[in-house]
């Protein structure tokens, strides 16, 4: 086969674009033969923002040949060829069109797409991206942007793509091929032609391989695994004082690391986290950016755990800092503990694939997007050789892999548990088995309240809990407590059961029954019978909720006020004593709803029941089972919808949301408890003995009494067994960060609006990305402001090559975005909600950090009413005992993004003059931990920055 590697650089993205340069590699017999690159001379001049990308210029295109004369040149070399591109749509749609105008025939040969390759071949690519990928798989892309060179390192991509396939064992190899057998694209085509050379390729599988049920897999069947630990070589090496045991750690870590430096914070949190659990005692510390705080409670966890044979748990608030202890921190403390120790990661289930309703949907092809679905299922069967965990988070998706993800993914209700034929390869249930034999046990906040609601059956018994993040967890707590209703998640649910004649449980345990044996025959018709009459029932029920959720939505719109969400978010709290006028309506509705759903689901359940007793013999245990669970699933969605008309119980607040882009389909309907605190104490801190809170923002002014409050650690009897401990910064700040408030900034509610705020804003984070080439992040609290914002700073800055970069703009995913402002060269990045934290750019790609405004949360958001509500019927302040508070910790987390690593240095600009002008803003320049913090005129601020930055470095 000959493969033509085809790339273009042009003058934008559009159809009237032109080519300005081409690379095109040719490779037979797997392996390069021929090249050929050239400049194009367009018509048309190169935007700027095209020659800062690529590097191209004017000059260089000047004398190139035409287009006329570079197609004449590519003509043989595309003859006969399968055309390959890293996107090649792109590509292709230029090259017809330069063909079509150079007076050739259409190139009609086949088409394949590398990113469709590394997809299925390479499940854990974290991007696609060229520059990325190219990286990833340690090939040296120097040019990145040229065509030449992009179309060489595309053939090498392709090559490695090859060459995956010779290594994966031939029953995978044939089950890609399966998966594509009846269908007809070029893609299908070129997945059978691998199969078929697989087979007359004769090659021994590598012996790490399990074969079961003809899925290739990387995992044996799980049970109890021997630890290599003797009682001797724990009264050896952890039957000793802390102090000696802990200097053996030190001395070992001193060997591994070429420079390694103690951190006097991260010994006193060792010892202040040993204590609290040695004498049963609660710890609230916080612990700033480079402490090493994960070793400072991973270490006295393993080394009070083991010697006391006591579980540790530890939970994280994000799946990456879970990740992280995974990977690294855990790693090391193999390494240089003294003795052998099993640590174990527990997500929740659905974070884990369930085997068997894989191997189903692989059977049956229920695919909804053919290509999409058909490519993610063939990056899983490839991922099945490879993953040990099945968990979700090694899995890279494409637009649709969420979706496909959900209808695979491990769930109680669906659970064969031991009935499983593949039981003892389960991964969610070897990763229970791992932690019930762990000494330490990672997990996250979701986990600990989903274990609550479970009444404990989730998670091994433990009396010892490290909470890090510490600072969301009554924010988790509220969420996972409550219940939520969503427009799509009930629409979902009933396709599940159906969603043609064809596709959905009940077709398919219609078309099972039909194919039983010959003496169930009337009893078969009747159960056919009685699944066609749900049909037009779930239909009916489907436009019944469509049409409730359409005034719901109306509501909505008509009375939030646009204040309380973020990103574009309405929100409308709903108040017993200001029920909006259509509420009759949407009861006398959500009773015709219920009433609908609760005959359908009485009939499911009467079926199943029947079923059940033949289930053997009609070959549909799993399809009863996961019947079961959907049926289970619309009980629950039901229940919550009930939950929120009726409003019973007081100490809940209830609300609907929804995005105003994607409006009906993105409702919410949420109740919560307005105040965690009561049971937080209950489930936690009067339930075990010793419970450690860590975060780098738990204080308000040096103090600890707002967390405390909401974690109802506020009593007497509380306070007596809690701890509060403030560690120093390892940071020098004030050589590493200024802070610069420009006094005579505009307020937004000041004489001028914000309108003049907006102009001033622009025109300083302009001056200020020229000063500091970019390399700048802006935080917002209101996605409308930063929109507005985005707009004009972009006219400004993109004719200069800055790139302007913004959240919910240039794309949703705020992962892409770091990744696009840490590597697309001069860049200002707009973020808001969550860019606030968990952002990591350390070094020289982050210089400058703006805050627009101080982030108090919206006080008509309903959660921050309700709880204001409370704290006003105890006659205290609401702004000062909540909104000011909550603030702090948000903007402390803001600030955090700078400076990373003892080396970073940059610039922090506070664009909200209530930091210098209000008794309050003194909460917020108190709790940073030591700037150099100047005031000083907005017309000062570029040349003091610039001054900055050419000082000493740290």
């Amino acid at each position: 086969m000959k493969f033509a590697v085809l790339d273009f650089e042009t003058t934008g993205g559009q159809p009237a674009d032109e080519i300005i340069q081409v690379g095109l590699v040719i490779i037979e017999d797997e392996r390069i033969t021929e090249r050929y690159s050239s400049y194009v001379k367009p018509t048309v001049p190169i935007p700027p923002f095209i020659t800062s990308l690529t590097g191209i210029t004017e000059e260089q295109v000047q004398d190139a040949p035409g287009i006329e004369t570079v197609i004449m040149e590519m003509q043989h070399l595309l003859k006969g060829s399968i055309l390959v591109g890293h996107n090649v749509s792109f590509d292709l749609g230029f090259l017809q069109r330069a063909l079509e105008t150079c007076g050739y025939f259409p190139f009609n040969g086949m088409v394949l797409d590398t990113i469709d390759l590394l997809r299925m071949l390479f499940p854990n690519l974290t991007s696609l991206q060229l520059s990325n990928a190219c990286q990833a798989l340690g090939i040296p892309h120097e040019r990145p942007h040229q065509a030449d060179s992009d179309a060489e390192v595309t053939a090498e991509l392709w090559l490695r793509c090859i060459q995956k396939f010779e290594e994966l064992p031939l029953l995978t190899v044939q089950r890609l091929a399966a998966l594509f057998q009846d269908e007809t694209t070029d893609l299908a085509w070129f997945m059978t032609e691998q199969g078929k050379r697989k087979e007359m390729t004769v090659t021994l599988d590598p012996d790490h391989y399990k074969y079961f049920r003809q899925f290739a897999l990387n995992v044996e069947d799980w049970g109890e695994e021997e630890l290599e630990r003797s009682e001797e070589q724990v009264k050896e090496h952890l039957a000793v004082e802390f102090e000696p045991f802990y200097e053996r750690i030190k001395s070992s870590l001193a060997t591994k690391f070429e420079v390694f430096e103690e951190r006097k914070a991260q010994d006193q949190m060792i010892q202040e986290v040993t204590s609290s659990f040695e004498e049963d005692r609660h710890l609230m510390i916080e612990a700033g950016t480079g402490t090493g705080k994960s070793l400072g409670y991973l270490v006295p966890a393993l080394y009070y755990g083991i010697q006391n044979e006591k579980k540790v748990l530890v939970s994280t608030h994000t799946i990456n800092l879970q990740e992280q202890l995974k990977q690294r921190d855990l790693p090391l403390l193999h390494e240089i503990f003294p003795v052998p120790f099993r640590a174990a990661l527990l997500k929740g289930r659905s974070h884990y694939l369930c085997l068997r309703k894989f191997e189903q949907k692989v059977t049956y092809a229920e695919y909804e997007n053919r290509r999409e679905d058909l490519i993610t299922a063939a990056q899983m069967i490839v991922w099945l050789t490879e993953t040990g965990s099945g968990d979700e988070e090694e899995l890279h998706f494409g637009p649709r892999g969420g979706e496909f993800w959900r209808t695979v993914a491990s769930d109680t209700d669906s659970c064969l548990n031991r009935s499983c034929p593949w039981f003892k390869k389960c991964y969610y249930h070897r990763a229970r088995n791992e932690a019930q034999t762990a000494d330490v046990v990672i997990t996250n906040h979701s986990m600990l309240f989903t274990d609550i609601k479970a009444e404990n059956r989730l998670l091994p018994a433990y009396k010892h809990l490290v909470i890090d993040e510490a600072h969301h967890f009554e924010e988790v707590a509220s969420k996972h407590l409550g219940l939520d209703v969503q427009y799509l998640s009930i629409l979902n649910t009933i396709s599940w059961l159906f969603k043609d004649s064809k596709m959905g449980q009940l077709p398919m345990l219609r078309a099972k029954i039909s194919r039983s044996d010959d003496l169930f025959q009337e009893t078969a018709a009747r159960w056919c019978e009685t699944i066609d009459s749900f049909y037009p029932k779930l239909m009916e029920i489907k436009e019944q909720w469509e049409e409730l959720a359409s005034l719901f939505y109306d509501v909505l719109a008509a009375n939030s006020d646009g204040q309380a969400g973020e990103a574009g978010q309405l929100v409308y709290r709903v108040k017993d004593e200001a029920l909006p006028s259509q509420w009759g309506t949407l009861v006398a509705m959500e009773e015709s709803l219920f009433d609908s759903l609760s005959s359908v689901l009485r009939q499911l359940d009467k079926l199943l029941a029947d079923v059940k007793e033949v289930q053997e013999v009609v070959d549909a245990q799993s399809l009863v089972t996961d019947l079961g669970g959907t049926v289970k699933e619309l009980y629950r969605h039901r229940d919550a919808l009930r939950f929120f008309m009726k409003r019973s119980d007081p100490d809940y607040v209830y609300w609907m949301e929804a995005g105003t882009y994607y409006k009906m389909k993105s409702l919410q309907l949420v109740s919560v408890p307005v105040s965690v605190s009561r049971m937080l104490q209950e489930h936690f801190f009067e339930a075990k003995d010793s419970v450690i809170m860590t975060s780098a923002t738990l204080s308000v002014d040096k103090k600890f009494d707002y967390t405390a409050d909401q974690f109802g650690l506020n009593g007497e009897k509380a306070k007596e067994k809690l701890r509060t401990v403030l560690l120093p910064s390892p940071f020098n700040y004030r050589k590493q960060a200024l802070v610069c408030v420009p006094r005579d900034f505009p307020g937004v509610k000041g004489p001028g609006g914000e309108g003049l705020f907006l102009e001033k804003l622009v025109q300083s984070l302009a001056d200020v990305a020229r000063t500091t080439q970019g390399r700048m992040l802006v935080l917002f609290t209101s996605y409308r402001m930063l929109k507005q914002v985005h707009a004009e700073l972009r006219e400004r800055l993109l004719p200069e090559g800055i790139q302007v970069l913004g959240q919910g703009i240039d794309s949703g995913n705020r992962s892409k975005l770091t990744k696009l402002f840490q590597t697309g060269g001069p860049s200002v990045l707009l973020g808001t909600s969550s860019f606030w934290e968990g952002v990591d750019i350390p070094g020289e790609a982050l210089t400058c950090l703006a805050i627009v405004r101080l982030p108090f949360q919206p006080p008509t958001h309903p959660v921050v009413e309700a709880k204001c509500d409370q704290i006003k019927k105890n006659n205290q302040n609401p702004f000062m005992k909540l909104s000011v508070p909550q603030a702090v910790i948000r903007f402390k987390q803001g600030f955090g993004r700078l400076v990373r690593t003892a080396q970073d240095k940059g610039i922090v600009i506070l664009y909200d003059t209530r930091v210098i002008d209000t008794q309050y803003g003194k909460y917020f320049l108190y709790s940073l931990p030591g700037p150099k913090i100047e005031s000083m005129t907005s017309a000062q601020m570029a040349p003091r920055i610039k001054e900055w930055m050419e000082g000493e470095p740290v």
